[in-house]
């Protein structure tokens, strides 16, 4: 009896073993040559968010996905596009709308890093610079689009030529902050110039499921599927975190003597306006 109950014992865990096969890229359906490319990047396997998402984008279904910047949603939504891009080529084929220039650029490193082998073009339209050259890279017709919503729209209205009918691809990263900084108007412009939400895939990407985010939802997806790394209030796992409350007049201070303290790495200092900037 003993014998029976340790044999049953060994093939239950060799199929807990079976079904813990690790996922990979190429599990979750990615072809080889952006395999090759994540694997260029460093990326050995697929974060939450991008085992989530991917085989849900391979389905061509719309996507609400809740996960934080650093869960490398831009891969989640980046691998799909390209993929696709690669199954049938054509410029004007993606539009990401972000809240920020920084953001944007981000965004555009990560889809040329991806796309580097195939030749992925990418045009970045955010304000605060030239129009004009942004003019000429969109006449260019790049394959994605990466656009703050303001200066998108300066372009949609002013720029001869430019047109979005033919896009194929959504995705609007970090909507909770697009609608709080309250693009709103811009939006509703650019989304009745898309081509019908019928026609395109759309993926909303936010880190909290806000009221605005689930009437954006409402206007430009059709039957979305909602996949969540994302707890509430949570930050990516490998971040380290510390807080100091101090009072406003010392802040000046106390801020200099913490860049001392960190003198020689890399820091990021966020302000609220222009002028404390």
């Amino acid at each position: 009896m003993d014998d029976e109950h340790h044999l049953m014992e060994e093939k239950d865990n060799e199929e807990n073993n079976e079904l813990k096969e690790p996922v990979t890229f190429k599990s979750l359906g990615l072809n080889d040559v952006l395999c090759e490319a994540c694997e260029k990047l460093g990326w050995k396997a697929p974060t939450k968010i991008q085992a989530e998402a991917l085989p849900v984008a391979f389905q061509n279904k719309d996507i609400i996905g809740l996960a934080e910047t650093g869960s490398g949603k831009t891969g989640a939504f980046g691998l799909p596009i390209l993929q696709a891009l690669l199954a049938s080529p054509q410029r004007l084929f993606a539009l990401v709308l972000t809240p920020t220039r920084e953001l944007a650029y981000q965004i555009s490193e990560q889809f040329e890093a991806l796309g580097s082998s195939i030749g992925v073009k990418c045009a970045v339209i955010v304000g605060g610079m030239d129009m004009m050259s942004q003019s000429i890279a969109l006449a260019k017709k790049p394959h994605i689009v990466i656009a703050t919503p303001g200066r998108l729209v300066d372009h949609l209205e002013n720029t001869k030529g430019f047109s979005l009918r033919s896009i194929r691809y959504l995705v609007m990263d970090e909507a909770d902050r697009i609608l709080n900084m309250d693009f709103e108007v811009d939006l509703d412009k650019i989304l009745k110039i898309l081509p019908p939400s019928s026609t395109r895939s759309t993926y909303l990407y936010s880190a909290t499921m806000t009221k605005k985010v689930a009437k954006l939802q409402r206007a430009s997806l059709r039957d979305p599927v909602k996949v969540e790394v994302s707890e509430k209030y949570s930050t990516v796992e490998k971040l380290q975190q510390s807080y100091l409350f101090i009072p406003a007049k010392y802040k000046d201070v106390y801020l200099v003597s913490i860049l001392n303290d960190m003198s020689g790495k890399s820091i990021i200092v966020f302000a609220s306006t222009c002028t404390t900037t």
